[in-house]
């Protein structure tokens, strides 16, 4: 039987949370989605993922999360994350932090094998090892006990990422790009049966910065003094990709997904959510 799998785009603040909390049950039965995976990196205040919105998000219906260049910047999640099975940071990070890279997630009595990885182009304070020596390791190791292998790429160039896709065709289930925040128009399944896109988007306000107050950003690109980045509001949206992998492992189908929010956040709600 085949694995349908949701890939949720970056969640990006409280709309982001808000837009998983009225829309992931519903697509998730509409879709007859078997698994869950979404990147986390920017779900509190848009900069990292703190304790009390992973389990929240976690209740929500996301299975596994997924990090990036932010998954220390919460203290509590540096505390947190190690008890936190559901939660991955970068495999490429030193092998002596906090939490895991990848593991196995048991679906439908089929093993999955989901891992995130980070790029090394374009970030600033986080300079890892190098992600085309270490996935093959870690995909070897992961299809001695399953053929179906979900990669999360958190990178901020196209040309790492496409690299990245040549590298891994046929050797995963699905690679999914991740880190930019806009979604591409570029799904597709390769002849060797892996699903790509060199970004599944972001799940927040897409009348916005990246899912932030354009306002606050453009002051900060006028003055060039720092200011504290706000969550936006405006157009709140899921976006992410529907991947259908068949027993083998070989990817079927990718189709992008782009789910408006039918409902507003009412500023009690907007209170209720950041607490």
């Amino acid at each position: 039987m085949n694995l349908r799998v949701l890939f949720v785009g970056e969640i990006v603040g409280r709309a982001g949370i808000f837009c998983i909390k009225s829309l992931l049950s519903e697509i998730r039965k509409r879709e007859s989605i078997d698994l869950v995976v979404a990147n986390g990196d920017g779900a509190t205040g848009g900069f990292g993922i703190g304790k009390n919105h992973s389990i929240y998000l976690r209740k929500l219906g996301v299975d596994v999360i997924t990090g990036g260049d932010q998954v220390y910047f919460k203290k509590d999640m540096v505390e947190h994350i190690d008890n936190a099975y559901y939660i991955l940071r970068p495999a490429n990070f030193p092998p002596g932090n906090p939490g895991r890279g990848w593991r196995y997630f048991n679906v439908k009595e089929r093993k999955v094998g989901v891992v995130s990885m980070l790029g090394q182009s374009g970030f600033e304070r986080v300079h890892l090892s190098n992600p085309f020596t270490f996935l093959p390791e870690i995909v070897e190791r992961l299809k001695k006990e399953t053929s179906t292998v979900i990669v999360d790429f958190h990178a901020v160039t196209t040309a790492e990422k496409y690299s990245m896709f040549h590298l891994a065709d046929g050797m995963v289930s699905a690679l999914i790009g991740t880190g930019q925040r806009v979604m591409t128009s570029d799904a597709r399944v390769t002849p060797d049966g892996t699903a790509t896109i060199c970004d599944a988007g972001r799940t927040g306000s897409i009348d916005s910065v990246a899912g932030l107050d354009p306002g606050v950003e453009i002051r900060q690109f006028l003055t060039q003094m720092p200011e504290r980045s706000q969550d936006a509001w405006t157009s709140p949206a899921l976006q992410g990709a529907v991947i259908e992998i068949d027993p083998e492992g070989r990817a079927v189908s990718i189709e992008t997904v782009n789910e408006q929010c039918a409902e507003q956040l009412s500023e009690v709600q907007r209170d209720s959510d950041q607490r």
